[in-house]
């Protein structure tokens, strides 16, 4: 009996692995919203969020998880921003240092900015679980459309990201 219930767990575990990095979130390009979130990480996000700022897709951008070492003329000169769209529609979060701290980050800057719809844009592997954690942060009636940047993720990252996803995901009722 413990060897079918272990194997049945195991079975569920790869089955759900292999769905996981199979059939990941995807770029979204009618995703609209009051603003755009990047949390820090692989390359394209924050390319990919400020081509929907410049395009009129979303009003505000929040970059969350920025070093603290960065500053704003640093990130000007970096993505190619002009001083005034920085100065009047992005924000640089300097708080957060992983996906659950990008979550609350995000919901403390949504409520000073009074945001009903966002876009979240993250690598297709990090989409799920960046999703997961900022919904369990944001008030109910907060749209959260997800535009998934592609990557080229190594097995370790699916596997390492899967875990992270499971332990998110059973956890996240209790928050």
């Amino acid at each position: 009996m413990i060897r079918r219930l272990i194997a049945f767990v195991l079975l569920a575990w790869l089955g759900g692995f292999v769905w996981f990095a199979g059939v990941l979130p995807q770029p979204d390009s009618a995703a609209r919203g009051d603003a755009v979130v990047v949390p820090t990480g692989s390359g394209g996000r924050i390319a990919r969020g400020l081509e929907l700022l410049r395009a009129g897709t979303v009003d505000q951008m929040l970059v969350t998880g920025v070093d603290a070492a960065v500053k704003e003329k640093e990130f000007e000169a970096e993505y190619g921003v002009d001083h005034a769209l920085m100065e009047c529609c992005i924000t640089l979060g300097y708080i957060a240092v992983d996906t659950r701290g990008n979550a609350l980050e995000t919901a403390d800057w949504v409520a000073a900015h009074d945001q009903d719809s966002l876009v979240l844009v993250t690598a297709d592997w990090h989409m799920r679980r960046a999703a997961l954690e900022l919904a369990a942060q944001l008030p109910s009636g907060i749209v959260i459309a997800r535009d998934a940047v592609r990557s080229e993720a190594s097995l370790w990252t699916f596997f390492l990201e899967y875990n992270k996803f499971l332990v998110a995901f059973v956890v996240a009722p209790f928050r």
